[in-house]
């Protein structure tokens, strides 16, 4: 799985970043009417196809069935609506968030394509009922979940980038840090650099 894993709420922001050479991209729309919806995954299928990059789906598994988006990210609630035959029938991967151990439990009883853990520090992006989960939770996530990918998810940044690697996390989804920077695309890119395997076997 890839180490950096994008995560913006429009097509727009896709097409921006997308091309600086991210190949792992979660498009994560909220309240938007069936329309928009259509036109921005439709938007994002098409920038995601002309630059080899894996597009996710947030929340709308109807949708990705529809569209012929071959993954989707999932939360809790969600995993409740969702028809995971009809996913898996239509050869759609999917990844789960979770919180805490009852909802670990529950996600891989669904056998996902990842688990995702957050948030690990403090997040901006929304509120939530769970604290940060530290780097001591994903440690415990991975020893739990073994060959699943995991993910990293909440109050992300460049420097600790180290750590989270270090405690397990497969891979690093980065939301805010990225979108609120001076320069997006710069901060993009930095992003990149730093988690390429080669970057981080060297400062091992």
């Amino acid at each position: 799985m890839e180490r950096f894993y994008l995560i913006a709420g429009t097509a727009e922001w896709l097409e921006r970043l997308v091309p600086q050479g991210v190949k792992l991209v979660q498009l994560r729309m909220k309240d938007l009417p069936v329309s928009e919806l259509m036109a921005q995954t439709l938007s994002a299928k098409v920038c995601c196809a002309r630059y080899g990059a894996q597009l996710v789906l947030n929340d709308y598994w109807q949708l990705a069935l529809e569209l012929g988006i071959n993954f989707v990210h999932l939360g809790q609630e969600d995993m409740e609506k969702a028809d995971f035959v009809a996913l898996r029938k239509a050869g759609i991967r999917f990844g789960l968030s979770t919180h805490d151990e009852e909802e670990l439990n529950r996600a891989l009883a669904l056998q996902p394509d990842y688990i995702a853990l957050g948030p690990i520090y403090h997040t901006q992006l929304k509120k939530m009922k769970w604290g940060p989960q530290g780097l001591t939770k994903i440690s415990r996530w991975k020893q739990i979940i073994g060959d699943i990918p995991l993910v990293a998810i909440g109050g992300l940044t460049p420097e600790r980038i180290p750590g989270v690697l270090a405690a397990g996390a497969d891979s690093i989804a980065v939301v805010t840090d990225i979108q609120l920077a001076s320069d997006p695309e710069a901060r993009c890119k930095e992003w990149l650099t730093l988690t390429a395997k080669e970057h981080f076997y060297e400062t091992l």
